[in-house]
């Protein structure tokens, strides 16, 4: 106990240790910075940074031959009148509108229920974040072989039901049986429908700690003052999701817009040009015809698209952490009401004058969902006004339940569908027996899927996922605790810089990054998406681990500072074994992104040796024969490993993104 009292005495008596010229310019621990944000500022640097400006360097090149030649601004100009261009911009535009609509609404609808579930609500969550969690390859090729007109459950299922004929009635689809991947009116919208069934969990998830954080008091205040429960959604819920909701729809529609893997794995881009995003124009013009120039060019011409979403995104995150901004509004009242209302029509005119046939389909599906949530709302407002209660009650909780029941179908009908597909034999497959229940169960496909390359995928993606994981962990942890705690000049910059390159595109990166990795050599080598994957994953490491950073109290790293430690030595012995939750949470991300990854592993790999699980299972479809029963056994068996992590860190990954999400 005296050794404890003395020894800060000694150190408050002891001559302050004069500030050297450096650290007042710099700040005090700018060293300690240098040594600690140094790994990860040099992967920035040269994995981000530079390939953007390479990209604008090729922007202004065109290849002759063998020759590469200046031509200033032509390939802007070229764009012009390239149809292709207009039509992938169009194409990106209208996917992402669509299917940001549709997954704002149903996962409202879905964070509402499970925010009102009594009991079982763990359970749901889980089932809920299925979509999500499984990888893209494996949902694109679910999907596929559902709406396969000769295959597929889906026309079997709607023209049992009676939907089908009755959405060819109504003009929703042209003909029944509906082609939904060859018929151009509806390849585009099928695609949508998919997004939003992978997107629905991330946006519920989302809602749901939103809701979390709405104070009930609002609401009892509300309930006294008589206010149904449709005025206490619109006057108090909405408002005490409004950050949410926007935060999350900017973040999922950068994806969203730069979206390449879902609908390449889909339909390339067919029938004809009806699905092709502006990525896939890029993708074709430099990997395909290698014409790098031209294909920086489509890739740099949208980023101002992408930069005004960043910079709203950015303004609305550095507000949320600091003081409101206090300035005055330049409208009135009257004004900012009515600019939500021309936003949404402006959309809706502009929607429906490029993609008429899509307006309408979603406004069929959309009405029905607002007319039916109106209808119970309403029903069970009428019993509440008359002072039935019970009967309320039972309104309400039937409408949830047919919606959660609903919800879960459209879950779990695809990945259900996946599972026994595995287990069916060929001729189960080819003559449709046995659709929901094999009869036998047979392990045929599994045993054909081993005689190939597919041992060899697994191990390569296990291989590139984990070297990819340890260098963003490492690199991200000793960012992070710098960012998070020391004190040095610029540490808010990188802390907006790293936020930038986490919503960073790839689209705009897999173009100068395949030029770079061959000017060393790296292309068709497992070291390439090494190199690659810490583009997006160690980003998004360093910003969940400074909020996780800062949510650790500051006077434990003091004490052990008065105690003799050095600063390295209060960080690995005291603040990382405290942010374990954010470790584990961010290495559980890291390796999933890393094990689902398409595009890269696309365009860097082409040799069949050298390919991950997702670029392995597209090269198993020749043509038009599509091996349904394998790929359903491979979509299984790349699922498991995510799905078991995902299983078995719910706890830490909860926690280690509260503290990051909060401080972050």
């Amino acid at each position: 106990m005296t050794a404890l009292q003395t020894r800060p005495v000694r150190r408050a008596g002891a001559s302050p240790r004069p500030v050297s010229r450096s650290e007042r310019v710099l700040g005090k621990d700018w060293r300690m910075a240098a040594a600690f944000l140094g790994p990860t500022a040099v992967l920035i640097a040269l994995l981000i940074l530079v390939p953007i400006v390479l990209s604008a360097v090729l922007s202004t090149t065109e290849r002759h031959g063998a020759e590469t030649v200046f031509v200033g601004l032509d390939n802007f100009t070229a764009l012009i009148d390239d149809q292709l261009f207009h039509t992938g911009v169009i194409n990106s535009f209208v996917f992402t509108v669509y299917a940001e609509i549709f997954k704002v609404v149903l996962g409202l609808i879905a964070a509402l229920i499970l925010h009102h579930l009594r009991r079982g609500r763990a359970v749901v969550a889980g089932v809920l974040l299925l979509p999500w969690v499984v990888p893209t390859v494996v949902t694109a090729f679910t999907w596929r072989a559902l709406f396969d007109p000769i295959f597929g459950s889906v026309n079997t299922v709607l023209t049992a039901t009676g939907i089908g004929p009755l959405l060819a009635a109504i003009g929703v689809v042209p003909t029944w049986p509906a082609g939904w991947l060859s018929d151009p009116t509806l390849a585009l919208s099928s695609v949508i429908l998919v997004n939003v069934w992978k997107g629905i969990p991330f946006f519920a998830v989302c809602f749901l700690a939103g809701l979390k954080a709405i104070d009930n008091g609002l609401h009892e205040a509300a309930m006294v003052d008589g206010a149904s429960p449709w005025q206490r959604f619109v006057h108090v819920t909405l408002p005490g999701l409004r950050h949410v909701i926007i935060v999350t729809t900017l973040l999922s529609s950068i994806w969203t817009f730069n979206n390449f893997d879902l609908i390449w794995l889909m339909t390339q881009g067919g029938p004809g040009d009806a699905t092709a995003p502006y990525v896939m124009v890029a993708y074709s013009k430099a990997i395909q015809q290698l014409q790098f120039g031209a294909g920086a060019a489509v890739t740099l011409v949208m980023v101002p698209v992408v930069g005004v979403l960043v910079a709203v995104l950015v303004r609305l995150m550095r507000s949320a952490d600091g003081p409101g901004d206090s300035r005055p509004s330049r409208l009135s009242p009257a004004q900012r009401t009515a600019m939500p209302w021309v936003v949404v029509a402006a959309c809706a005119a502009l929607l429906l004058w490029i993609s008429p046939h899509i307006f309408f389909q979603a406004g069929v599906v959309l009405g029905v969902c607002v007319v039916l949530a109106v209808v119970v709302g309403r029903v069970a407002s009428a019993f509440g006004a008359r002072g039935n209660r019970r009967a309320s009650r039972l309104v309400s909780g039937t409408g949830s339940g047919v919606a959660l029941a609903g919800l879960l179908l459209f879950t779990l009908g695809p990945l259900y569908w996946m599972v026994v597909t595995a287990f069916k034999t060929d001729i189960q497959v080819i003559q449709h027996t046995s659709d929901l229940w094999p009869t036998p169960w047979s392990t045929e496909q599994f045993e054909a899927l081993f005689t190939g390359a597919f041992g060899r995928w697994y191990l390569n993606t296990i291989l590139v996922s984990a070297a990819s994981t340890v260098i963003a962990l490492i690199c991200a942890a000793l960012a992070g605790y710098a960012l998070a705690r020391l004190k040095f000049r610029g540490a808010q910059g990188f802390t907006v810089t790293i936020l930038l390159t986490y919503v960073m595109p790839g689209a705009l990166l897999f173009i100068p990054l395949y030029q770079l990795l061959s000017s060393f050599g790296l292309v068709d080598s497992l070291w390439s998406l090494v190199v690659a994957y810490p583009t997006f994953t160690l980003p998004f490491a360093t910003w969940l681990l400074v909020g996780y950073f800062r949510s650790i109290p500051p006077e434990l790293e003091e004490s052990a500072l008065v105690d003799g430690c050095s600063r390295f030595q209060a960080f690995y012995r005291i603040v990382l074994p405290l942010a374990k939750p954010g470790l584990l949470a961010v290495a559980l991300f890291t390796l999933t992104n890393a094990w689902n990854e398409f595009l890269f592993a696309f365009v860097f790999i082409t040799k069949d040796e050298l390919k991950t699980l997702p670029v392995g299972m597209q090269s198993m479809i020749f043509g038009d024969v599509v091996p349904q029963g394998q790929l359903a056994a491979a979509s299984l068996l790349i699922s498991i490993p995510v799905v078991l992590m995902y299983a078995f860190g719910q706890r830490f990954l909860t926690e280690g993104l509260t503290a990051g999400a909060v401080k972050g």
